[in-house]
This record gives C-alpha cells, structure tokens and sequence, in this order.
C-alpha cells in the first residue's frame, strides 16, 4: 500500500522577468538614438534593456509602441525640443536661443549625436509607415508652433510686414535638420555654432 505523498506546488514556469520600466526605456531611447528605428533589432533591444522577448510584448505590445513611448520620454527632456524657446520675447531671441543649443545638444558627448527626430526616419520600409508618420507629424506640429511664433512676431512689428512666417520656419528647420546631420557626421560644437550665426543672419 502506498501513501501520497504531499508536494509543493510547482512554480510556475515561463512568466516574463521583471523589471524596471523606466530605466528599460532609457535603455531603450539610447539604441534608436543611435541607430534609427529600422536599424534597431528586437534581439538588440531585449539585450541593451536587459529583459526577455515576452517581457518586452507584454510591457509594450510592439516594437513600434515601444518607440512611441521612447519619443515621449525623448520629448520630456532628454532630448532636444526648440520648441521651449518660443516663449522668448523676440524672434531673434528664440532663433539665436534655439539654435546655440541645438549646436550644444546635438554634438553632446553623453548620447548619440544629432536629433532622433529632426532626420530619425527620413527613409524607411513599407512596413514602418505609421511610425514614420507619427515622426513627420511631430516635425510638422513643431514647425507650425514656430511659423505661430513668427506671425505673433510680425503682428507686433518684431518682424517686417512682409517677412514670410511659413518660410523662415521651413527655414530654420531644414537649418537644424542640417545640423543634426553634420552632427552625425561628426562635426564639432563650434562648427555647429557657426552654422548657427550664419542662418541667423537670414533672420529679416
């Protein structure tokens, strides 16, 4: 005759490692910076956060969620936003601030340098269409905040009656998506400094 024996209950098997999502996101913001969404794999980003392929979906659900919420964490200070410039009392003053410390931000030492958003996507496979959607309408959203800006500016006689807000907007942004670039590819703070002075000049 046998006797049961009593056991423990067995554990549970595959449940997802835990961890901490905000530093897994800082992790996360640090890869795409650096190498772009497309060229950031999943195996890259489970390695760099230090979680398991199911933590990840279960934290995020996709790898394009998860780049939605590292450009909300890009946007709450990490990275570079012009657009906290605008306030500024003078037209020259927000395009001198927010050129001066894109130079700054851009050629940094502690990330990846240029701006995730000013060139982040600017080419891309069929498939990320809607994340490189959601990056031109966070381009676009800026853009207009400072066309905004310019026409506030001429209305109150900052600018010439005939000065063109859409224009010089479209112009600083191609400035900085220009410095962003050169950026990538290396260029100094001074240099960008000075690319800074010159596109002040065009400032009527």
């Amino acid at each position: 005759m046998t006797t049961k024996i009593d056991e423990a209950p067995a554990r549970p098997r595959g449940r997802p490692r835990s961890f901490d999502k905000d530093v897994a996101l800082r992790q996360a913001l640090e890869l795409f910076w650096e190498r772009g969404y497309e060229g950031t794999s999943i195996a890259e980003l489970v390695s760099a956060m230090g979680v398991t392929p199911p933590a990840l979906y279960a934290a995020f659900g996709s790898k394009e969620n998860l780049f939605r919420e590292v450009l909300e964490l890009y946007f709450s200070g990490v990275g570079f936003d012009p657009s906290i410039y605008f306030v500024l009392p003078t037209a020259r003053e927000v395009v001198e601030r927010f050129l001066r410390e894109a130079a700054a931000a851009y050629s940094s030492p502690a990330h990846a340098r240029g701006c995730m958003v000013a060139t982040g996507m600017l080419g891309y496979a069929p498939e990320h269409q809607g994340v490189a959607m959601h990056i031109t309408e966070l381009r676009r959203v800026a853009r207009e905040a400072l066309e905004a800006r310019f026409r506030a500016a001429r209305k109150a006689g900052d600018l010439p009656k005939d000065a063109d807000p859409a224009a010089l907007a479209g112009f600083y942004f191609s400035v900085l998506q220009g410095m962003s670039v050169q950026a990538r590819d290396g260029a100094s703070k001074n240099q960008l400094l000075r690319i800074g002075e010159v596109a002040l000049r065009a400032l009527p």
